[in-house]
């Protein structure tokens, strides 16, 4: 469950986006427009890690960007460090890019795997529990195999030529930073929001 809280956020997902996105392989040219088109997030198994993943055009493109909010530095994610933000609610948050950080990974392919793991945002308002509904919703799943690890991973490319590719010693995973329409993968994950024509891919995941 994520817990969204009534907050200022400095600088904001928008502004820390567009500052950030032009400045890596895969993201758009500096000084176009982004427009979100809304997130998803995954559920950490230890309720500390923020995971929020982005869709949201610029350039006439559609792109994607998972990010993971941090209360403390993270030296194994430091490769994919990308801001720090001032929550109002939760203080000081160290931002990384989500395909370099280890727990956003592990929730990733978790997700991709079984379809299950996509958090449910609850707000409190005037002392009462409310759902705050994603703009974005994923369907995933597609393994029927035993049981199996889902740490390890090394990034292998994210190059901007095709998805963000990592692998580790059971399946390749990959997150598409320009996610298209198309048919379900065997094992991956869909996205659709209102005013979407067709489900988009954006992550798919492959046995080795």
């Amino acid at each position: 469950m994520a817990i969204f809280h009534r907050a200022t956020v400095t600088p904001t997902k928008a502004e820390l986006l567009a500052s950030w996105a032009p400045t890596t392989p895969w993201g758009p040219d500096a000084g176009a427009p982004i427009e979100l088109i809304g997130s998803y997030r995954f559920d950490d198994p230890e309720g500390r890690v923020g995971m929020e993943t982005f869709l949201f055009t610029a350039g006439g493109r559609l792109l994607q960007a998972g990010l993971t909010y941090r209360d403390e530095p993270c030296a194994e994610a430091e490769s994919g460090f990308v801001a720090t933000m001032h929550h109002s609610v939760l203080g000081n948050r160290w931002v990384y890019d989500g395909v370099h950080d280890p727990r956003y990974v592990l929730m990733l392919a978790g997700v991709a795997l079984t379809g299950q793991g996509e958090a449910l945002g609850m707000v409190v308002t005037d002392g009462r529990w409310y759902v705050a509904p994603a703009a974005v919703r994923i369907r995933g799943g597609g393994w029927t195999g035993d049981r199996v690890p889902l740490d390890g991973f090394e990034l292998l490319s994210d190059d901007g030529q095709g998805p963000a590719r990592l692998r580790n010693d059971g399946f390749e995973l990959r997150l598409h930073r320009h996610p298209d329409v198309g048919p379900a993968p065997p094992i991956g994950l869909t996205a659709t929001w209102d005013g979407a024509p067709a489900p988009v891919v954006v992550a798919d995941i492959r046995p080795l």
